[in-house]
């Protein structure tokens, strides 16, 4: 087994995720077989019960793990299927540590908090170490991989460390300093880099690359520019024209089996494709957690890559759901006009999840709008919940219509939104119905069904405690509402459709998570493709493309042709 190690130092948010997943995606284009870890330092057990300001989105993996969303990066640049083994916390060590000590496993001897490291499948392993080099919580991460260069042999280890080269405004000069304070701490603890991946807003000149070199003893071709680029799928291939591929295998004595070049060609053509789309889409997401941009990170990447698939630059209209209440309104009616202006003008709407009852009736408000206004719609866990709410209210007319969730006095009554009867509610995360579950199609005459290529059933990842209540899908579906996807027992809803409408979507699971930038999930493909008004013709050709040069085809060549470098200069 070969290890990379990245690590990271000045401030934290500068990428290190995008590196990590970038070099398993180069790793991988070479015929090796590639996993990534993440290693959080905090104590929390996972990431289940984190608030979405704090740390942005949970990530659920297939085998219910819920975990940091830098696996989400992981999976979709490598395609590879993780594992929540693959998320390590110190939470998780601790509590390993004090069970096995409790059962006696130790007899009597002391036990030390370091990491060890067991023989796995793949032979790359890409290991993100989270947060900042000096974190005080991190040391005995940082110590624990001193002791494992040596363990597994210095042929089989490398050390990658991402930091920041400032650009300050005044003066233009991109500046040296923390990066050396960075790497003097990083040696002082053990760690000597192997590569220093620089992150900057342009790219570096050769002076400032032969400083670092200098003075943070690593050699000049081992120092990589990582400049801001106009999107994440430059970075392999940034990293690929600097020589990495080549690096890392003469370090490592790597033996590639392909050749990386048509891999690559994709990800050039899918670079291409995002900065050239001919036409815009408009799409309102009515979320609740919508002031910071990772709460939705899987979400939003789902949207652009079925954007990519349809030639279409997606441009994403966040709006706190709230804001479209009437009643409960707190804020200004300035804000109130001005996020239904915002949703007026939007091309399509999508609902994502979210727990907690504010903003629910400004979720039901825009599912209301999209029904009445044939604007396609797409409801994914609580968007689908809420659009069966709505759709009790207004169309059958049971003006008390909600959910469990939200409405206390529902449990004595007939609330349309139930609570799953396995949820445990006797202690806080890993309670949910988590995870890969198969949902069967009901129907041929689907719009999903055509989507996801007439397949019998589709595993999707699933994270929710609440569900429809099978007991009013009789009078839901004589009014048109259609559930066309049933789990294998037949008693959960999985997907929703409304009969007669452009677009109304509706799914229990989280398509998202398994959305990959040339393979979009078929919800959120299905969505933007109704947006542009492309949905109809699109399932008549046998949901492919039309072969003329203003749209592309779903498949992407393995063939090189001419692109420009998109890699050269900075966004």
């Amino acid at each position: 087994m070969k290890y990379i190690l990245v690590s990271g130092g000045v401030i934290s948010g500068i990428g290190k995720g995008v590196i990590a997943s970038s070099l398993g995606t180069l790793m991988k284009s070479c015929g090796l077989r590639v996993t990534s870890i993440k290693i959080d330092p905090y104590l929390n057990i996972d990431a289940g019960t984190f608030s979405p300001y704090e740390h942005g989105e949970v990530f659920v993996l297939d085998d219910g793990g819920e975990v940091d969303l830098d696996l989400g990066n992981y999976e979709r640049f490598m395609d590879v299927t993780l594992h929540q083994d693959n998320n390590i916390t110190t939470g998780k060590i601790y509590q390993h540590v004090i069970q096995k000590e409790r059962r006696g496993d130790y007899l009597g001897k002391t036990v030390q908090d370091t990491v060890d490291g067991d023989e796995l499948e793949p032979e790359v392993c890409i290991v993100e170490l989270g947060g900042t080099v000096g974190d005080i919580e991190g040391m005995p991460f940082v110590e624990a991989f001193r002791q494992f260069q040596f363990r597994v042999g210095r042929e089989n280890f490398c050390s990658i460390h991402v930091s920041l080269i400032p650009q300050p405004k005044a003066t233009g000069e991109q500046k040296t300093k923390p990066t050396q304070a960075s790497i003097r701490e990083l040696r002082g603890l053990g760690l000597q880099p192997d590569f220093i991946a620089c992150r900057s807003l342009t790219p570096l000149s050769n002076e400032v690359q032969e400083k670092v070199s200098m003075f943070c003893h690593v050699p000049f071709n081992k120092v990589l520019c990582v400049h801001d680029c106009a999107s994440v799928y430059h970075v392999p291939l940034l990293l690929a024209n600097q020589d990495v591929i080549t690096l890392l295998g003469e370090q490592l004595k790597l033996q590639y089996r392909t050749s990386h070049r048509s891999a690559l060609n994709r990800w050039k053509e899918l670079a291409y494709r995002f900065e050239n789309a001919t036409r815009n889409v408009q799409i309102a997401l009515v979320g609740k957690y919508t002031k910071l941009e990772d709460s939705y990170i899987s979400v939003m990447k789902a949207l652009f890559h079925a954007g990519l698939a349809c030639n279409c630059k997606v441009q994403i209209t966040r709006i706190e759901a709230d804001d479209l209440e009437v009643e409960t309104q707190e804020k200004s009616p300035v804000t109130y006009h001005e996020a239904w202006q915002k949703l007026c003008k939007s091309n399509g709407v999508l609902v994502p999840g979210g727990f907690g009852s504010r903003g629910c009736e400004g979720k039901i408000t825009a599912a209301k709008w999209a029904r009445e206004n044939n604007i396609p719609y797409l409801g994914v866990c609580l968007g689908l919940q809420m659009a069966v709410v709505e759709f009790g209210r207004n169309v059958l007319g049971w003006k008390n219509s909600h959910s469990q969730e939200f409405e206390e006095d529902m449990k004595k009554e007939n609330p349309m939104i139930i609570e799953m009867p396995e949820h445990n509610t006797g202690q806080m995360g890993g309670t949910m119905r988590l995870g890969s579950r198969k949902t069967l199609f009901k129907t041929e005459e689907s719009v999903m069904w055509h989507l996801y290529n007439k397949v019998e059933f589709v595993q999707e990842r699933h994270r929710h405690r609440y569900e429809v209540n099978p007991q009013f899908v009789k009078d839901l579906e004589t009014k048109g509402m259609k559930f066309v996807g049933h789990s294998e027992d037949g008693e959960r809803m999985e997907i929703m459709e409304l009969k007669g409408h452009p677009y109304f979507v509706g799914v229990q699971y989280h398509p998202e998570y398994l959305s990959r930038p040339m393979k979009p999930a078929a919800p959120y493909l299905g969505l933007i493709l109704a947006a542009t008004g492309k949905l109809s013709s699109f399932i008549t050709n046998g949901c492919r493309m039309s072969p003329r040069n203003e749209h592309f085809d779903l498949e992407y060549s393995d063939t090189e042709e001419d692109l420009p470098d998109l890699t050269s200069s900075p966004s």
